[in-house]
Protein backbone atom coordinates (compact mmCIF):
# COMPACT_ATOMS: atom_id res chain seq x y z
CA UNK A 1 0.00 0.00 0.00
CA UNK A 2 1.50 3.54 -1.37
CA UNK A 3 0.46 6.61 1.20
CA UNK A 4 0.42 9.76 0.18
CA UNK A 5 -1.21 12.84 0.86
CA UNK A 6 -1.99 14.26 -2.61
CA UNK A 7 -2.51 11.88 -5.66
CA UNK A 8 -3.00 14.26 -8.86
CA UNK A 9 -4.67 12.48 -11.42
CA UNK A 10 -3.03 13.72 -14.97
CA UNK A 11 0.43 15.22 -15.70
CA UNK A 12 -0.28 17.89 -18.14
CA UNK A 13 -0.09 21.70 -17.21
CA UNK A 14 -2.50 21.70 -14.44
CA UNK A 15 -1.41 18.63 -12.67
CA UNK A 16 2.18 19.61 -12.94
CA UNK A 17 1.36 23.18 -11.58
CA UNK A 18 -0.16 22.19 -8.89
CA UNK A 19 2.82 20.08 -7.82
CA UNK A 20 5.11 22.33 -8.24
CA UNK A 21 3.18 24.88 -6.53
CA UNK A 22 3.20 22.51 -3.10
CA UNK A 23 6.48 21.00 -3.46
CA UNK A 24 7.88 23.34 -0.32
CA UNK A 25 4.93 21.83 1.77
CA UNK A 26 5.47 18.41 3.79
CA UNK A 27 2.84 17.03 2.10
CA UNK A 28 3.83 13.79 -0.06
CA UNK A 29 2.57 14.36 -3.75
CA UNK A 30 2.34 12.08 -6.21
CA UNK A 31 0.62 12.83 -10.38
CA UNK A 32 -0.35 9.49 -11.88
CA UNK A 33 -0.87 9.01 -15.57
CA UNK A 34 -1.89 6.45 -17.63
CA UNK A 35 0.46 7.49 -20.33
CA UNK A 36 4.58 7.62 -20.09
CA UNK A 37 6.00 10.41 -20.81
CA UNK A 38 6.84 12.35 -23.41
CA UNK A 39 3.72 11.94 -24.85
CA UNK A 40 1.64 13.79 -27.97
CA UNK A 41 -1.09 15.89 -27.25
CA UNK A 42 -3.49 17.17 -29.00
CA UNK A 43 -3.24 21.56 -28.93
CA UNK A 44 -2.18 24.06 -31.62
CA UNK A 45 0.36 24.52 -28.69
CA UNK A 46 1.38 28.36 -28.48
CA UNK A 47 1.63 29.98 -24.98
CA UNK A 48 1.57 33.88 -24.16
CA UNK A 49 4.35 35.38 -22.18
CA UNK A 50 2.33 35.86 -18.99
CA UNK A 51 2.15 32.18 -18.76
CA UNK A 52 5.65 31.66 -19.10
CA UNK A 53 6.14 34.03 -16.63
CA UNK A 54 3.40 32.69 -13.97
CA UNK A 55 5.26 29.61 -14.44
CA UNK A 56 9.15 31.21 -13.85
CA UNK A 57 10.09 29.38 -16.63
CA UNK A 58 13.42 30.70 -17.61
CA UNK A 59 13.18 30.90 -21.45
CA UNK A 60 16.77 30.54 -22.47
CA UNK A 61 17.09 27.20 -20.20
CA UNK A 62 13.90 25.82 -21.79
CA UNK A 63 14.02 26.29 -25.26
CA UNK A 64 17.76 24.41 -25.01
CA UNK A 65 16.63 21.63 -27.36
CA UNK A 66 12.98 22.28 -26.91
CA UNK A 67 10.99 24.47 -30.00
CA UNK A 68 10.51 27.80 -29.06
CA UNK A 69 8.82 29.48 -31.76
CA UNK A 70 8.37 33.86 -30.87
CA UNK A 71 4.93 34.90 -32.56
CA UNK A 72 5.28 38.32 -33.35
CA UNK A 73 1.84 38.68 -35.59
CA UNK A 74 -1.49 37.03 -36.90
CA UNK A 75 -3.54 36.59 -39.87
CA UNK A 76 -7.27 36.24 -39.25
CA UNK A 77 -10.28 35.92 -41.63
CA UNK A 78 -13.23 34.09 -42.35
CA UNK A 79 -12.50 31.25 -44.37
CA UNK A 80 -13.12 32.87 -47.69
CA UNK A 81 -12.31 36.23 -46.86
CA UNK A 82 -9.17 38.39 -47.15
CA UNK A 83 -7.08 38.41 -44.16
CA UNK A 84 -6.18 40.62 -41.56
CA UNK A 85 -2.73 40.73 -41.18
CA UNK A 86 -1.74 42.19 -37.31
CA UNK A 87 2.01 42.58 -36.30
CA UNK A 88 3.66 43.91 -32.80
CA UNK A 89 6.54 45.66 -32.75
CA UNK A 90 7.73 45.20 -29.19
CA UNK A 91 8.46 41.71 -27.28
CA UNK A 92 6.84 38.15 -28.95
CA UNK A 93 3.28 38.13 -27.72
CA UNK A 94 3.75 34.23 -27.85
CA UNK A 95 5.50 31.54 -27.83
CA UNK A 96 4.79 28.33 -30.27
CA UNK A 97 5.70 25.15 -28.23
CA UNK A 98 5.32 21.22 -28.84
CA UNK A 99 3.00 19.93 -26.00
CA UNK A 100 5.49 16.43 -25.59
CA UNK A 101 7.99 18.93 -24.62
CA UNK A 102 6.33 21.38 -22.84
CA UNK A 103 4.19 19.42 -20.12
CA UNK A 104 7.02 16.83 -19.99
CA UNK A 105 9.38 19.70 -18.63
CA UNK A 106 6.77 21.01 -16.44
CA UNK A 107 6.17 17.07 -15.11
CA UNK A 108 9.53 16.93 -14.41
CA UNK A 109 10.64 19.91 -12.61
CA UNK A 110 7.37 19.35 -10.09
CA UNK A 111 8.95 17.88 -7.44
CA UNK A 112 6.40 15.29 -7.47
CA UNK A 113 6.43 11.28 -7.26
CA UNK A 114 5.59 9.95 -10.84
CA UNK A 115 3.41 7.15 -11.04
CA UNK A 116 3.84 6.94 -14.98
CA UNK A 117 2.15 4.71 -17.34
CA UNK A 118 -0.39 3.83 -14.48
CA UNK A 119 -4.06 3.80 -15.72
CA UNK A 120 -7.24 5.11 -12.79
CA UNK A 121 -9.40 2.67 -12.25
CA UNK A 122 -11.02 2.44 -9.02
CA UNK A 123 -11.63 4.96 -6.43
CA UNK A 124 -13.57 3.87 -3.15
CA UNK A 125 -13.96 6.05 0.04
CA UNK A 126 -12.19 4.15 3.04
CA UNK A 127 -12.52 6.64 5.92
CA UNK A 128 -11.21 10.09 5.49
CA UNK A 129 -9.20 8.79 2.56
CA UNK A 130 -9.85 7.49 -0.77
CA UNK A 131 -8.25 4.34 -2.01
CA UNK A 132 -7.07 4.03 -5.70
CA UNK A 133 -7.00 0.93 -7.73
CA UNK A 134 -6.71 -0.68 -4.50
CA UNK A 135 -3.09 0.03 -3.46
CA UNK A 136 -3.06 3.73 -3.48
CA UNK A 137 -4.41 5.36 -0.43
CA UNK A 138 -4.72 9.31 -0.77
CA UNK A 139 -6.31 12.13 1.78
CA UNK A 140 -6.93 14.15 -1.63
CA UNK A 141 -7.56 13.50 -4.88
CA UNK A 142 -7.00 16.00 -8.08
CA UNK A 143 -8.63 15.47 -11.28
CA UNK A 144 -6.66 16.89 -13.57
CA UNK A 145 -7.49 14.26 -16.55
CA UNK A 146 -8.59 16.73 -19.25
CA UNK A 147 -12.22 16.32 -20.50
CA UNK A 148 -12.66 12.88 -19.95
CA UNK A 149 -10.91 12.94 -16.58
CA UNK A 150 -12.06 9.38 -14.33
CA UNK A 151 -11.96 11.54 -11.31
CA UNK A 152 -14.67 13.79 -12.76
CA UNK A 153 -16.73 10.81 -13.74
CA UNK A 154 -16.49 9.52 -9.75
CA UNK A 155 -17.84 12.54 -8.70
CA UNK A 156 -21.20 13.00 -11.16
CA UNK A 157 -19.55 14.43 -14.58
CA UNK A 158 -22.04 12.68 -17.10
CA UNK A 159 -19.06 12.65 -20.10
CA UNK A 160 -20.63 13.35 -23.66
CA UNK A 161 -24.13 12.95 -22.46
CA UNK A 162 -25.48 16.21 -21.67
CA UNK A 163 -22.14 18.46 -22.42
CA UNK A 164 -22.02 21.19 -24.48
CA UNK A 165 -18.72 20.08 -25.87
CA UNK A 166 -15.94 21.57 -28.65
CA UNK A 167 -14.73 18.90 -30.97
CA UNK A 168 -11.09 19.71 -32.55
CA UNK A 169 -8.58 17.35 -34.61
CA UNK A 170 -4.73 18.26 -34.83
CA UNK A 171 -1.84 17.04 -36.25
CA UNK A 172 1.79 18.15 -35.61
CA UNK A 173 4.59 16.43 -37.62
CA UNK A 174 8.24 17.27 -38.32
CA UNK A 175 8.38 18.57 -41.83
CA UNK A 176 10.58 16.85 -44.34
CA UNK A 177 12.92 19.08 -46.67
CA UNK A 178 10.62 19.13 -49.46
CA UNK A 179 7.67 19.99 -47.12
CA UNK A 180 9.36 22.79 -45.92
CA UNK A 181 9.92 24.16 -49.18
CA UNK A 182 6.24 23.37 -49.96
CA UNK A 183 4.98 25.11 -46.94
CA UNK A 184 4.01 28.84 -47.35
CA UNK A 185 3.10 30.33 -44.39
CA UNK A 186 5.53 31.92 -42.08
CA UNK A 187 6.15 31.18 -38.18
CA UNK A 188 6.26 34.02 -37.20
CA UNK A 189 2.58 34.90 -38.28
CA UNK A 190 0.19 31.71 -37.17
CA UNK A 191 -3.19 32.35 -39.28
CA UNK A 192 -6.65 31.64 -37.79
CA UNK A 193 -9.58 31.08 -39.89
CA UNK A 194 -13.13 31.52 -38.63
CA UNK A 195 -15.77 29.40 -40.41
CA UNK A 196 -18.76 31.04 -41.55
CA UNK A 197 -21.50 29.32 -39.17
CA UNK A 198 -19.29 31.11 -36.18
CA UNK A 199 -18.82 27.44 -34.92
CA UNK A 200 -15.60 27.47 -34.60
CA UNK A 201 -11.93 28.16 -36.75
CA UNK A 202 -9.31 26.40 -38.30
CA UNK A 203 -5.33 27.11 -37.97
CA UNK A 204 -2.20 26.58 -39.52
CA UNK A 205 0.97 27.06 -37.75
CA UNK A 206 4.66 26.38 -38.59
CA UNK A 207 7.06 25.65 -35.68
CA UNK A 208 10.55 26.27 -37.13
CA UNK A 209 10.70 22.21 -38.74
CA UNK A 210 7.01 21.40 -37.20
CA UNK A 211 3.68 22.13 -38.53
CA UNK A 212 0.68 21.94 -36.96
CA UNK A 213 -2.54 22.31 -38.66
CA UNK A 214 -6.25 21.62 -37.07
CA UNK A 215 -9.70 22.40 -36.80
CA UNK A 216 -12.30 23.05 -34.07
CA UNK A 217 -15.58 23.44 -33.73
CA UNK A 218 -18.86 23.72 -30.89
CA UNK A 219 -20.28 20.36 -31.77
CA UNK A 220 -18.86 16.62 -33.26
CA UNK A 221 -21.12 16.99 -36.06
CA UNK A 222 -19.15 15.33 -39.38
CA UNK A 223 -16.28 17.26 -38.13
CA UNK A 224 -13.57 14.75 -40.54
CA UNK A 225 -15.60 16.59 -43.06
CA UNK A 226 -14.89 19.90 -41.97
CA UNK A 227 -11.36 19.00 -41.55
CA UNK A 228 -10.72 17.49 -45.10
CA UNK A 229 -12.30 20.43 -46.76
CA UNK A 230 -10.23 23.00 -44.24
CA UNK A 231 -7.14 20.89 -45.90
CA UNK A 232 -8.23 21.59 -49.11
CA UNK A 233 -8.49 24.70 -49.06
CA UNK A 234 -5.10 25.31 -47.44
CA UNK A 235 -3.85 23.37 -50.56
CA UNK A 236 -5.91 25.52 -52.79
CA UNK A 237 -5.18 28.77 -51.32
CA UNK A 238 -1.15 28.09 -51.59
CA UNK A 239 -0.54 27.97 -48.22
CA UNK A 240 0.35 24.22 -48.76
CA UNK A 241 2.18 22.56 -51.46
CA UNK A 242 1.83 19.23 -50.65
CA UNK A 243 -1.38 16.91 -48.73
CA UNK A 244 -1.52 15.70 -45.42
CA UNK A 245 -1.65 12.26 -45.34
CA UNK A 246 -1.01 11.12 -41.70
CA UNK A 247 -4.16 10.59 -39.30
CA UNK A 248 -5.60 13.56 -37.02
CA UNK A 249 -6.01 12.82 -34.03
CA UNK A 250 -8.85 13.99 -31.65
CA UNK A 251 -9.84 16.24 -28.86
CA UNK A 252 -12.47 17.89 -26.55
CA UNK A 253 -13.22 20.02 -24.16
CA UNK A 254 -15.78 22.06 -22.06
CA UNK A 255 -15.80 26.18 -22.81
CA UNK A 256 -15.71 27.55 -19.30
CA UNK A 257 -19.76 29.49 -19.63
CA UNK A 258 -21.71 26.34 -20.51
CA UNK A 259 -19.53 23.54 -18.11
CA UNK A 260 -21.59 23.03 -15.33
CA UNK A 261 -19.32 20.15 -13.58
CA UNK A 262 -19.41 19.78 -9.90
CA UNK A 263 -15.28 20.82 -9.10
CA UNK A 264 -15.04 19.97 -5.22
CA UNK A 265 -16.46 17.02 -3.23
CA UNK A 266 -15.25 15.06 -0.13
CA UNK A 267 -11.60 15.08 -0.87
CA UNK A 268 -11.93 15.75 -4.11
CA UNK A 269 -10.92 18.80 -6.39
CA UNK A 270 -10.66 19.39 -10.23
CA UNK A 271 -8.39 21.21 -12.11
CA UNK A 272 -8.20 22.41 -15.78
CA UNK A 273 -10.10 20.72 -18.76
CA UNK A 274 -11.43 18.32 -15.97
CA UNK A 275 -13.05 21.57 -14.85
CA UNK A 276 -13.95 22.90 -18.05
CA UNK A 277 -11.81 26.13 -18.01
CA UNK A 278 -11.43 26.58 -21.63
CA UNK A 279 -11.54 30.45 -22.66
CA UNK A 280 -15.38 30.47 -24.75
CA UNK A 281 -13.78 32.36 -27.73
CA UNK A 282 -10.95 30.75 -28.65
CA UNK A 283 -10.98 27.57 -26.85
CA UNK A 284 -7.81 28.18 -25.07
CA UNK A 285 -6.83 26.18 -22.01
CA UNK A 286 -3.68 26.33 -20.80
CA UNK A 287 -3.71 29.38 -18.76
CA UNK A 288 -7.01 28.78 -17.17
CA UNK A 289 -5.30 25.35 -16.31
CA UNK A 290 -2.07 26.66 -14.58
CA UNK A 291 -4.34 29.52 -12.78
CA UNK A 292 -6.95 27.26 -11.70
CA UNK A 293 -3.38 24.43 -10.17
CA UNK A 294 -2.56 28.10 -8.39
CA UNK A 295 -6.20 28.48 -6.85
CA UNK A 296 -6.36 25.31 -5.91
CA UNK A 297 -3.40 25.25 -4.45
CA UNK A 298 -4.10 28.52 -2.13
CA UNK A 299 -7.35 26.40 -0.97
CA UNK A 300 -4.92 23.42 -0.37
CA UNK A 301 -2.75 25.36 1.91
CA UNK A 302 -5.41 27.12 3.68
CA UNK A 303 -7.46 23.81 3.94
CA UNK A 304 -4.39 22.55 6.49
CA UNK A 305 -5.29 18.84 5.93
CA UNK A 306 -8.66 19.30 6.55
CA UNK A 307 -9.48 18.58 2.67
CA UNK A 308 -13.37 18.02 3.67
CA UNK A 309 -16.01 19.75 1.20
CA UNK A 310 -16.83 22.75 3.30
CA UNK A 311 -13.03 23.76 3.21
CA UNK A 312 -12.44 22.76 -0.42
CA UNK A 313 -15.31 25.47 -1.29
CA UNK A 314 -13.61 28.72 -1.41
CA UNK A 315 -11.81 26.80 -4.74
CA UNK A 316 -15.15 27.07 -6.74
CA UNK A 317 -15.81 31.01 -5.18
CA UNK A 318 -12.27 31.69 -6.37
CA UNK A 319 -12.45 30.09 -9.79
CA UNK A 320 -15.79 32.50 -10.52
CA UNK A 321 -14.05 35.31 -9.07
CA UNK A 322 -11.37 34.79 -11.61
CA UNK A 323 -13.08 33.44 -14.76
CA UNK A 324 -16.46 34.89 -13.75
CA UNK A 325 -20.09 32.86 -13.58
CA UNK A 326 -20.50 30.18 -15.10
CA UNK A 327 -23.42 30.88 -17.02
CA UNK A 328 -23.68 34.87 -17.41
CA UNK A 329 -26.66 36.69 -18.50
CA UNK A 330 -26.33 36.63 -22.68
CA UNK A 331 -25.40 40.02 -23.82
CA UNK A 332 -27.44 41.67 -26.51
CA UNK A 333 -25.16 40.65 -29.34
CA UNK A 334 -25.37 36.96 -28.03
CA UNK A 335 -28.89 37.26 -28.37
CA UNK A 336 -29.31 38.13 -32.05
CA UNK A 337 -30.47 35.94 -34.34
CA UNK A 338 -28.13 34.11 -36.25
CA UNK A 339 -28.00 35.70 -39.42
CA UNK A 340 -27.66 39.25 -38.29
CA UNK A 341 -24.31 37.90 -35.61
CA UNK A 342 -23.02 36.18 -38.88
CA UNK A 343 -23.77 39.37 -41.02
CA UNK A 344 -22.27 41.50 -38.34
CA UNK A 345 -19.21 39.14 -38.12
CA UNK A 346 -18.45 38.57 -41.53
CA UNK A 347 -17.69 42.74 -41.56
CA UNK A 348 -16.08 43.06 -38.33
CA UNK A 349 -13.42 40.29 -39.41
CA UNK A 350 -12.35 42.53 -42.13
CA UNK A 351 -11.38 45.45 -39.58
CA UNK A 352 -7.96 45.62 -38.15
CA UNK A 353 -9.51 46.97 -35.39
CA UNK A 354 -11.59 44.13 -34.51
CA UNK A 355 -9.08 41.52 -35.28
CA UNK A 356 -6.65 43.08 -33.23
CA UNK A 357 -8.70 44.23 -30.14
CA UNK A 358 -11.06 41.77 -30.03
CA UNK A 359 -9.84 38.94 -31.37
CA UNK A 360 -6.44 38.77 -30.69
CA UNK A 361 -5.55 41.01 -28.00
CA UNK A 362 -8.90 39.62 -25.94
CA UNK A 363 -9.71 36.73 -26.95
CA UNK A 364 -6.86 34.60 -27.75
CA UNK A 365 -3.92 36.58 -25.45
CA UNK A 366 -5.93 37.59 -22.68
CA UNK A 367 -3.58 40.88 -22.51
CA UNK A 368 -6.80 42.11 -20.56
CA UNK A 369 -6.08 40.08 -17.72
CA UNK A 370 -3.06 40.31 -15.41
CA UNK A 371 -1.19 37.32 -14.42
CA UNK A 372 -2.44 35.65 -11.46
CA UNK A 373 0.10 36.18 -8.73
CA UNK A 374 1.76 33.31 -6.78
CA UNK A 375 4.98 32.14 -5.29
CA UNK A 376 6.74 28.79 -6.71
CA UNK A 377 10.44 28.64 -6.27
CA UNK A 378 12.24 29.57 -9.17
CA UNK A 379 14.39 25.90 -10.91
CA UNK A 380 16.36 25.47 -13.76
CA UNK A 381 15.87 21.61 -13.48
Amino acid sequence: MTQVDILIVGGGPAGSSLARALRDTPLRIAVMDKREFPRDKVCAGWVTPAVMDTLQIDLDDYRQGRTLQPISGFRISQLGQKQVETHYQDEPVSYGIRRREFDEYLLRRSGAELMLGQAFKTMERDGESWLINGEIRASLVIGAGGHFCPVARRIGAKLGSSEQVVAAQEIEFEMSEEQKAGCHTEPEVPELFFTPDLKGYGWIFRKGDYLNVGLGREENHRLSDHVRAFCDFLRESGRLDFDITDKFQGHAYLLYPHALRQVVDEGVLLIGDAAGLAYPQSGEGIRPAIESALLAAQVIREAAGDYSKEKLQPYQQRLEQRFGERQPTPSLLERLPLGIKQVLASRLMQTHWFTRKVVIDRWFLQSHQPPLQQSMPVSKN
